[in-house]
């Protein structure tokens, strides 16, 4: 398959190395230091599924000199959805998807919106990843999944080709059967993930192992549970547990990807994470007093360094 990779950070680095690996045309499109160590030095992945060293990457900061491509994995920052959408349209044909790496449950209905659904593939990308350094970039722990599937749930060519592709790679990954009900679970543990490490400044590890930082756990994803329950999700009545299930599982030293921006001063995901969380409790009567102490935490910081 021909894959563009728009926005090479961490996770769009990490999925793209594996499936330059197993032979597929991978373009990574990004910017600045990370991107130019990439072109300059080639691309080193750190894991615990193996360590891949690329010395040569497809790197472009211009989408159009890509041309038409299979599939674009959609890895930039919420806030640049409008922009970066603008920005891959000269690489779409009529049957190219665009799957959606990005927090939350915003983006899929704004690419409808901005590209028309036909091309729009829901899905996530599960997995805790950082740059460490330009060029490098570290993936964390053994959970390391791509879900994904069409807003209808049909299992169309496009998706069986890429999960055909990801299988080459030996990438965890499947077809959702109910890509709605997917995209919420992932919403909920992020926004329980994110907020909770955010809003403790440390990583996962102490925050369970400590009674009061289990009640935040507890409380943001049963919050969140109900609000996609009232909302007619479907979704089972005890996610919560399973959330915290999946949350004892990480490695210690994870952490949310809301609180590495928040480390470095940048830019937080925060209205469309939990700030949406908040937004449609209140639509639904659900009170969300876990996630409203997160607002209050950390809007402050929302717009980065102050």
């Amino acid at each position: 398959m021909k894959i563009a990779v728009m926005g090479a950070g961490a996770i769009g680095c990490y999925f793209g190395a594996r499936l330059v690996a197993a032979g597929e045309e991978v373009h990574f499109i990004g910017r600045g230091p990370h991107l130019k160590a990439m072109n300059e030095k080639g691309l080193k992945i750190v894991s615990p599924h193996g360590d891949l060293y690329l010395k040569r990457v497809n790197t472009v900061e211009n989408p159009k000199t890509v041309g038409p491509v299979d599939m674009v994995l959609f890895c930039v920052k919420l806030w640049d959805t409008d922009t970066a959408a603008e920005q891959i349209k000269p690489m779409l044909r009529s049957d190219t998807g665009v799957y959606s790496f990005q927090n939350g449950i915003y983006a899929e209905s704004r690419l409808s919106e901005l590209l028309g659904a036909e091309h729009v593939i829901g899905g996530y990308a599960a997995t805790p990843a950082t740059v460490v350094e330009p060029g490098v970039v570290r993936q964390f722990g053994e959970w390391c999944t791509l879900g994904f599937g069409e807003l209808n749930n049909k299992r169309t060519a496009r998706v069986e080709a890429f999960l055909a592709a990801c299988q080459r790679a030996k990438i965890d990954s499947h077809i959702e059967d109910d890509i709605e009900a997917a995209l919420w679970t992932k919403f909920i543990f992020i926004t329980t993930h994110s907020g909770a490490t955010s809003f403790c400044r440390s990583t996962e590890g102490p925050i369970r192992n400590d009674p009061w930082g289990r009640k935040l756990l507890i409380g943001l994803s049963s919050e969140a549970t109900a609000i996609a329950r009232a909302k007619g999700i479907n979704i089972p009545a005890n996610n919560s547990e399973h959330v915290l299930e999946q949350i004892d599982e990480l490695p210690p030293d994870a952490q949310g990807s809301m609180y590495t921006d928040l480390q470095r001063g940048a830019r937080l995901e925060l209205e469309w994470l939990t700030g949406l969380m908040v937004k449609l409790g209140e639509e639904v009567g659900v009170p969300t007093p876990s996630h409203r102490a997160v607002m209050m935490a950390l809007n402050l910081h929302a717009g980065g360094k102050i």
